[in-house]
């Protein structure tokens, strides 16, 4: 996928940038359908893994994800921004830019994307900590011993939430998504 959509610099870019979102919106619709309807046991726990771009689907999309899942954040400390810049250019995954991207006319596309990419991950990250509900960091994530059981318990832990003031969503406690 990342490789269809390349690097913010090339031409196409753009045009595959919003079918791609047009794509997860388009998914997401199918997905509240499926909340929604009839067949769906209410106490059924379902995952939803979206992709880091879900939150460039609009406040009307997220709210609507919002009624039905508990957000999970998973935040990357900044010491950890260089190896994953690497390993986007390295093996490119489906990131969008949203006009993030700027080449300066003295800059390689390398140096640019070194430039732009902590921007914009600290752009995602305000947007991220404003829709999350919860949010687990990774050094408690990366441990030997972190396992499915734990993450479910930092989902409902009232201490993992990444901001104060959270409105109650007044979702049923026996439901458990994330994102």
């Amino acid at each position: 996928m990342g490789e269809w959509m390349g690097f913010p610099n090339e031409q196409h870019y753009k045009e595959r940038e919003s079918k791609y979102l047009a794509y997860e919106i388009e998914v997401l619709m199918e997905l509240f359908e499926f909340f929604e309807g009839e067949e769906k046991d209410p106490e059924e726990n379902i995952v939803v893994d979206t992709t880091g771009s879900v939150i460039y689907t609009g406040e009307e999309t997220l709210g609507r994800l919002r009624q039905y899942a508990t957000i999970v954040y998973l935040p990357t400390p900044p010491e950890l921004q260089e190896q994953i810049l690497k390993a986007y250019i390295f093996n490119p995954g489906p990131v969008l830019w949203r006009d993030m991207f700027s080449k300066q006319p003295h800059e390689s596309n390398e140096e640019a994307l070194a430039r732009c990419y902590p921007e914009l991950l600290l752009s995602r990250q305000h947007l991220y900590e404003q829709y999350a509900d919860v949010a687990i960091d990774y050094y408690t994530r990366s441990q030997e011993d972190f396992g499915v059981s734990d993450f479910l318990k930092d989902v409902d832990d009232p201490s993992m939430k990444p901001r104060l003031g959270r409105e109650d969503r007044s979702r049923p406690p026996t439901t458990r998504y994330k994102s």
